[in-house]
């Protein structure tokens, strides 16, 4: 009777420390400007590596379906507040608009961490993100360098608004101004975030300026529409920016010369790991900047490339 009476008082006890523990494991909610672009899944992966290293921590991943949607956006960080999460990463779609509902999370008590995009408030606990100002700017040298430091060009931007993606641009385009006096910006149209908006853009480019030497795409739905602009056409040097299977293809057969890449795993991983930090009560450096790296046909195949643009997104997201 004593053996059976102690099972069953180590079984309720198991179980009563098991539901604590569900209980206690504090939720981080993740917030990325979209859900379709690889560069959101591999934010993800890189957030649930961190995860599966902090048992206790748990990743609640939700995104706009349209990397315009910053009402969307809004809703999903609300709702996040509203349930009282522990912390939220948020990937800000426009660096204004999103303002006011970070600063309530932050009255709330709520730890934001921003990834990927600057936002224009203080009331945040640490920023992650590539440095994309420079991102620019080794673009920049990438079209100089193949155009001789000459001729005529034309940009694939992203939106108004977003602050990481203006800044890469930015940086390309200072830099031209400064070290390429040769090189001519001859026109600049958004492709939204939107791959079928990207290829018209760089199709109308294209044509209203048929010399065209070269073009730049700052982010991956803009290089996926450029290079499907340039299939079939020869004389115009594309640098593009982020990797996907489609830009891999352009790099292999030659339709995009170089592009500039993140490493947006480490992003999702470092934005974790900096929640966790302040949710232990400690003091995350406020501002982690990533390096860009260039990518080019000879220097695809180089494990620290493949690291970045080839994550094993199956391992951590299936």
């Amino acid at each position: 009777m004593r053996i059976i009476f102690a099972a069953l008082f180590l079984t309720t006890v198991l179980t009563i420390a098991t539901g604590c523990s569900r209980a206690s494991s504090r939720r981080i909610g993740f917030i990325p400007k979209g859900r379709t672009h690889l560069f959101w899944q591999s934010v993800h992966a890189g957030a649930v590596a961190a995860e599966r290293e902090n048992p206790g921590y748990t990743v609640i991943w939700n995104g706009p379906q349209s990397e315009t949607d910053f009402e969307g956006e809004i809703q999903i960080v609300d709702s996040m507040i509203n349930q009282h999460l522990d912390a939220i990463c948020l990937a800000p779609i426009d660096q204004k608009v999103l303002v006011n509902v970070v600063n309530r999370a932050a009255s709330n008590g709520i730890p934001v961490i921003i990834f990927d995009s600057p936002l224009d408030t203080d009331r945040f606990t640490a920023q992650v993100a590539t440095d994309n100002y420079a991102a620019g700017q080794l673009a920049a040298s990438r079209m100089g360098e193949i155009l001789n430091g000459k001729g005529k060009i034309a940009e694939v931007a992203v939106e108004p608004g977003s602050a990481s993606t203006m800044a890469r641009e930015k940086g390309f385009e200072d830099s031209i101004a400064s070290k390429f006096p040769g090189i001519r910006i001859a026109d600049k149209q958004y492709g939204m975030a939107d791959f079928a908006q990207s290829l018209k853009v760089s199709e109308n480019m294209l044509t209203a300026t048929p010399d065209l030497n070269g073009m730049f795409a700052s982010n991956e739905s803009s290089t996926v529409g450029a290079i499907r602009a340039l299939k079939g056409r020869s004389g115009v040097k594309l640098v593009g920016f982020d990797f996907s299977p489609q830009i891999l293809e352009g790099l292999r057969d030659g339709t995009v010369d170089s592009v500039v890449v993140q490493d947006p795993f480490q992003m999702g991983y470092k934005s974790f790991l900096a929640a966790v930090a302040k949710l232990r009560g400690g003091a995350p450096q406020r501002i982690q900047n990533i390096q860009p790296a260039l990518v080019t046909r000879l220097n695809i195949d180089q494990p620290g490339i493949q690291r970045r643009v080839n994550p094993d997104l199956d391992k951590y997201l299936k």
